[in-house]
């Protein structure tokens, strides 16, 4: 991440910035490598202990605090991040404000450092694991919509079994019905996802710490320039309220949103800035970093670089017009952009780790979604089709009671079986078999007294057209049984040039009535075009219908493949 890099050399500069040694080099280049999420695999211990070695002799201590706390494990980082910038004052003893800047820079830029690179490892792993959350959700969704399925429906197919078994035809139409509109109601919305946003309990503890650093030293220096009482509560009160600005501008925000009254406290603020700027005694520039922060926070955009550049230009202006060496006013200057690029990547980081959170969370709700609807197509397409053949045996059985105890065990196997498509719903999508179901389509048909010719090979296709085919087909009986007064219904399956045919077709349908929408219908177009094929469904003449469906089964147009519909069985069966 740029922005690290950017801070992390503004850091390193400073302390040695007319003297360079190799000892510094090194340590700017150990933490590069502890703080880059593509070195993060290369951090450890040694690299720690290389860093401790260099600490006497090369600057900034803060260095060593951050890589104490990123790589120590446990709350023993700690007390070694307190030692560490117990050792930083003890290495500047030369009066108070000495010890207490050594000190305060150690703690603000461990504390900053260790933020930054936090942020931009959680970005990361959230980038990595942005599928997880998704899989997770569906998971549980799963297990939701299985519990609220059993519940719903599966009591009752079971109930319809033990129904069976006693001959009570009229209680298994009510509740066949019953539960055929509960197939056909949507179910309830899928449950949120948990937020995982980690973001603000990160980030903000470490804008406050390491503003009350810099508050800290920033009194010290105040109070030990000993102004007149006038000045100095003054300068402690504009202390005081630039910092807190700062603070409530960094605050952890979604992307996009600026914080309340900016127009008043950005305008404020960057005016106490630059006061210390032109004080009587020696300027101090380093507040403006705190107003330059805040404007590339909250301005935004083309405008916030060129703001940023004209304020931080202000610094070596002024300094060098009132006599300040060119070393010291470089110096100064270095700081102040280091200090507006620390909370500037503290906001930037936080803001890039709430999108990235927010992906997860559009991808898990999206895979919900996505979910949902398969979960409901199947139950519509699954038991819609066994809850319509139930209601037209206990129908039959209803009117022809020599043949009650034959459909009533049609109707217990044929529950048992939705039984089974019920519970195997909310794992992936259920296998089907082309050849069961035009066996079972023809049984259902002829009790209800639809005439029926099948013309069909279901070998030979593979596995997922078979159980795609086969799917729609029950769909299509189901139509027929619901939605037709049918006297005929014809079915026929064929293979050429590398394309499967199914082809439903039945009587009994007014043109004016015959419309090719509904749920079931949006449901295996749904299906079919995922899979690269097509449907098509729509009135004949004649007061016909048909369905039609051509699926590609893989097989490459082979021109020496002829038409597949060896062992056709053509004629008519009749109840």
């Amino acid at each position: 991440m740029v922005i690290i890099v950017v801070v992390l050399v503004g850091v390193a500069v400073d302390p040695w910035l007319i003297h360079p040694s190799v000892p510094a080099i090194l340590m700017l280049g150990l933490q590069v490598l502890h703080c880059l999420p593509e070195t993060k695999p290369l951090r450890g211990r040694w690299t720690l202990v290389a860093q401790a070695a260099l600490f006497p002799w090369a600057g900034p201590p803060g260095f060593l605090a951050a890589s104490v706390l990123l790589i120590v494990r446990g709350r023993v980082r700690w007390a070694l991040f307190a030692a560490v910038v117990a050792a930083a004052g003890l290495m500047n003893l030369g009066d108070v404000y000495a010890c207490a800047n050594a000190m305060g820079n150690a703690l603000a830029i461990g504390v900053t450092v260790y933020g930054l690179t936090r942020l931009s490892d959680l970005r990361a792993e959230l980038r990595a694991a942005r599928g997880e959350l998704a899989a997770e959700s569906v998971a549980g969704e799963r297990e939701r919509f299985s519990h609220d399925l059993d519940a719903a429906l599966g009591s009752a197919l079971s109930e319809i079994v033990d129904l069976a078994a006693q001959g009570r035809t009229q209680e298994i139409l009510s509740l066949a019905r019953q539960t055929a509109v509960r197939v056909r109601t949507t179910p309830a919305a899928p449950t949120e996802p948990p937020p995982t946003d980690l973001t603000p309990r990160l980030a903000l503890p470490i804008v406050v710490a390491a503003h009350l650093e810099y508050l800290a030293v920033g009194a010290i220096a105040v109070w030990d320039a000993s102004p007149p009482t006038l000045l100095l509560a003054a300068g402690l009160g504009s202390l005081v309220v630039i910092i807190a600005l700062s603070v409530y501008h960094c605050l952890p925000r979604p992307p996009g949103v600026r914080p309340r009254h900016a127009r008043w406290t950005l305008p404020v603020q960057t005016v106490l800035a630059c006061l210390p700027l032109l004080s009587p005694g020696a300027p101090e520039p380093r507040m403006v970093g705190f107003a330059a922060g805040s404007i590339l926070i909250i301005i935004g955009g083309r405008l916030a670089w060129p703001l940023f550049g004209a304020v931080v230009l202000s610094v070596p202006v002024v300094l060098l017009a009132r006599s300040v060496p060119l070393g010291k006013a470089a110096s100064l200057t270095l700081d102040t952009v280091t200090i507006a690029l620390i909370f500037y990547g503290l906001a930037l980081l936080t803001g890039l780790v709430h999108e990235v959170r927010e992906a997860r969370l559009a991808l898990a709700a999206m895979a919900l979604a996505r979910e949902r609807r398969r979960i409901a197509r199947d139950v519509h397409d699954l038991l819609g089709y066994g809850l319509s053949a139930i209601i037209v045996k206990a129908e039959l059985a209803e009117r022809d009671p020599h043949r009650s105890e034959r459909e009533l065990a049609d109707i217990a196997l044929t529950a048992r079986r939705a039984l089974g498509d019920l519970r195997a719903i909310p794992g992936d999508d259920p296998r089907m078999s082309l050849r069961t179901e035009l066996a079972s389509a023809r049984d259902v048909l002829i009790a209800a007294g639809i005439a029926v010719r099948v013309g069909a090979s279901p070998d030979g296709l593979p596995e997922p057209v078979d159980a795609l085919l086969a799917t729609v087909l029950r769909e299509a009986v189901t139509n027929v049984l619901r939605h037709s007064r049918a006297r005929t219904c014809s079915v026929e399956v064929s293979i050429a040039d590398g394309t499967g045919r199914l082809r439903v077709t039945n009587d009994g349908v007014p043109e004016t009535t015959a419309e090719p929408g509904g749920q079931g219908v949006r449901n295996l177009t749904e299906r079919v075009t995922a899979m690269g094929g097509r449907l098509t469904v729509g009135p004949r003449p004649g007061e016909e219908y048909e369905l039609l469906v051509l699926q590609p089964v893989g097989l490459g147009g082979d021109p020496d493949r002829v038409d597949a519909v060896a062992g056709v069985q053509l004629g008519d069966d009749r109840p």
